[in-house]
């Protein structure tokens, strides 16, 4: 019995390690992205931020996105492109903002002190949902189609926790890192205490490049979302046109494919994201309001005066 058991547990995680592999770009992204929520709270809840997100991850698995994605799969796939469209203009809204942002371009965000932890946490697991969804819908559709609906959903639900444990777990030590370097600094050791020296200098320039490296994430899995599932409902321009830029670099290798892919995919997603906020502010004008889209995510700028 116990042997049986075991067989079915290696069963369950060599599927999900393997369905998972496919998607471990977003995993990469949807790391890269967080840290700009936690950004600009008090270093005693940098840690409870990320656990409150982290929660808000798997709820989002759990709770909405395997039950759904097996439900559409089941009875309704042909609705699940149009949901990846919305998702992914969300994530193209999301990037453009922070661009705009970058540029001065505030939309009336208020101050920085309006903005309290429950928003932030909101904001990041909306941004995680998608995310997720993405990551979870790859490992959905790599797994083995003979599959009972069982062995299905334990394998999603080891690749839900895993993700969740790499992700959060990769956020967490990079938000506490500093923490880490200021008692290193301490230390009587001389060469530890300048390593601990060089770390504190170095976070500021750290937390710039990885708010970039977020908002570019945002904006390419965003418009590759959009590119790719347009061509799913029936327009193939736009996956044409992505597909054309990869293959024209084939012959350079298949990191320049990747490469050019990912540029058309950012530079997609930021025309979408811009035609979006246009929208937005537009509407809101003609009521007469002032949207306020700032949730959490800071610029560069913000992050290294931080």
């Amino acid at each position: 019995m116990s042997v049986g058991l075991l067989a079915v547990v290696d069963d369950i995680l060599t599927a999900a390690l393997k369905a998972s592999s496919k998607a471990a770009g977003v995993v990469i992204d949807d790391a890269a992205v967080t840290p700009q929520y936690v950004q600009g709270i008090t270093p005693a809840r940098e840690l409870p931020v990320v656990g409150k997100i982290a929660l808000g991850s798997i709820a989002n698995k759990f709770l909405i996105i395997i039950p759904v994605a097996l439900l559409l799969t089941a009875f309704a796939p042909w609705v699940l492109p149009y949901l990846l469209i919305v998702g992914g203009a969300y994530l193209c809204f999301e990037g453009a903002e922070k661009v705009l942002e970058w540029f001065g371009a505030t939309h009336g965000h208020g101050e920085e002190g309006a903005r309290d932890e429950k928003r932030l946490v909101l904001g990041a697991i909306r941004t995680d949902l998608i995310l997720s969804t993405e990551i979870m819908l790859i490992s959905l559709a790599n797994l083995d189609p003979g599959l009972d609906l069982g062995m299905t959903l334990a394998v999603l639900s080891v690749i839900a926790v895993l993700m969740t444990g790499v992700v959060y777990g990769a956020v967490a030590l990079l938000v506490k890192i500093d923490d880490v370097g200021l008692k290193m600094a301490k230390n009587p050791v001389k060469r530890v205490r300048h390593t601990g020296t060089r770390i504190v200098r170095s976070m500021p320039a750290v937390f710039r490049v990885i708010s970039i490296v977020g908002t570019v994430a945002m904006l390419w899995v965003g418009g590759h979302l959009v590119l790719v599932n347009l061509g799913e409902v029936g327009w193939h321009f736009p996956a044409d046109l992505l597909h054309g830029a990869e293959h024209a670099l084939a012959a350079l290798g298949g990191f320049a494919m990747w490469l050019a892919g990912t540029v058309v995919s950012a530079i997609a997603g930021l025309a979408v994201g811009l035609v979006i906020v246009g929208t937005v502010v537009g509407i809101a004008k003609l009521f007469g309001k002032e949207p306020t889209f700032h949730e959490g995510g800071e610029s560069p700028e913000a992050l290294v005066r931080h």
